[in-house]
């Protein structure tokens, strides 16, 4: 019985219906038990917004690590969550409370999503990673294979406007022969709002006392703390830590598009303009185009990604249909594009909330397209009930096998734009005319902080 985990116990006692009588030991105070017990890799910033749906969800936490102790609130602060076991390490989350998790909560910056996110699903445990889901190609593809060789581990990525209505209504729209057969998708931000395109900055400053450094850079090469210039905002921009604008707001603007076409990975990716060379940031400006191969009953398409601003400071964005000129409008400052051999249709926004058939015309003329999609009581309540076993684990529609490759097509724009060349790709994501550049898809973890466990 001393070797039997809480959530074999769970598992075990769903599956017959049993109760907790003859297992005081793995009985907690006040009914703890009947609950999901939930950690943090992560309690600040991006990471509040997880611990806040997980609270009202009635999730006990147990143990969470943030590197920086001013954050700490996000789950000490919490009623009933006073008790929980904060560290700087992630790992030691892991180590010292592993066998009594039931879902893990990863919202770090970029670099660091990877290593913890492996761990959980290796171990068994549901994995909520925040967007993108991994910063490199590799990795995508790597967490991708983890779900699919751990098939009891419910998994989401935090795109939250995948459990909207919009990519759905525009899926029908599509689905029902609005737009005809889709050519193209153009896509593009206001992003980046941080710092992109600098060199990287000279010198170094003291180490706040609340801030662990060597947990902060983790997985990526060491360097010098520099007050403001990575924690807590615009490591962004910085190549070692994140993905730019892609790997910012990708994850949320091409979601439709992988949600709709369903393409596997790309078969090209290049960037067709870029502001300068990448350095130790991402350019201030980048568009990539992207190819996709046909499929049975859909041709091949093609996708253009929009970014930051061009040298002269106008924003890199296509320009205005003929469709809206016509009307008097313009393109929305972030948006979708999309084309096809009979029509056009235009998403506002981030979250692909508002797709719009043009002109207003045809949008009169083609109506309402009929439903063909189930609706999602909502991101963070599919996640929860599929991790309760209410739903089957691929209710959590954002789960790995969806966002893996999506992340790693996303990423594929960023490596392109590393490579400073057109990458062509074979159907199993491997980048075939210059096989070296295969090897920037991934990066070895500094020593010691790659995955804990890893399962594929």
């Amino acid at each position: 019985m001393s070797n039997t985990t809480r959530r074999q116990f769970l598992k075990r006692t769903a599956a017959v219906g049993a109760c907790t009588i003859g297992f005081p030991s793995l009985i907690r105070a006040q009914g703890l038990n009947e609950k999901l017990q939930v950690g943090f890799i992560a309690a600040g910033g991006q990471a509040g917004s997880h611990t806040g749906q997980s609270h009202k969800a009635g999730l006990q936490c147990i143990a969470f690590a943030e590197v920086d102790k001013g954050r700490w609130g996000g789950v000490l602060d919490k009623e009933g969550w006073g008790q929980a076991v904060g560290y700087q390490d992630w790992r030691k989350v892991f180590q010292n409370h592993g066998k009594d998790l039931d879902v893990v909560f990863v919202a770090t910056p970029d670099h660091t999503h990877f290593a913890p996110s492996m761990t959980a699903v290796s171990m068994g445990i549901h994995c909520y990673t925040e967007k993108p889901l991994t910063w490199s190609v590799r990795e995508a593809q790597l967490l991708t294979a983890a779900y699919a060789k751990n098939p009891k581990v419910v998994t989401q990525m935090g795109n939250q406007g995948h459990g909207g209505n919009g990519w759905r209504l525009a899926y029908e729209y599509v689905k029902g022969g609005a737009v005809g057969d889709v050519t193209e998708f153009h896509t593009w931000t206001n992003r980046p709002v941080w710092p992109q395109g600098n060199d990287r900055p000279a010198g170094s400053d003291p180490i706040p006392a609340n801030l662990d450094w060597e947990a902060w850079i983790g997985a990526a090469p060491m360097r010098p703390y520099k007050n403001g210039a990575y924690h807590s905002f615009n490591w962004r921009g910085v190549v070692d830590f994140g993905s730019g604008a892609l790997g910012d707001m990708a994850c949320h603007t091409t979601d439709g598009i992988y949600a709709i076409m369903n393409p596997g990975y790309a078969a090209t990716a290049e960037p067709i303009f870029m502001t300068a060379p990448v350095g130790d940031q991402w350019p201030a400006g980048m568009i990539v185009k992207s190819t996709y191969r046909a499929k049975p009953g859909q041709p091949g398409f093609t996708t253009y990604w929009y970014e930051g601003n061009r040298k002269d400071g106008k924003p890199c964005m296509p320009e205005a249909p003929e469709e809206l000129k016509a009307e008097g409008r313009e393109l929305p400052r972030t948006g979708n594009l999309i084309i096809g051999t009979k029509g056009k249709m235009l998403v506002n926004g981030d979250y692909w909330d508002t797709p719009m058939l043009i002109p207003e015309a045809k949008r009169k003329e083609f109506g309402r397209p009929a439903t063909l999609l189930e609706r999602s009581p909502g991101h963070h309540q599919e996640f929860f009930m599929a991790c309760r076993g209410e739903k089957p684990r691929e209710f959590s529609q954002s789960n790995f096998s969806y966002s893996g490759p999506m992340t790693a097509n996303i990423q594929l724009g960023n490596l392109c734009a590393l490579a400073g060349k057109k990458l062509e790709l074979n159907e199993a994501g491997e980048i075939t005319n210059d096989r070296k550049i295969n090897d920037l898809a991934w990066r070895e973890p500094r020593a010691g902080w790659g995955p804990l466990e890893m399962k594929i």
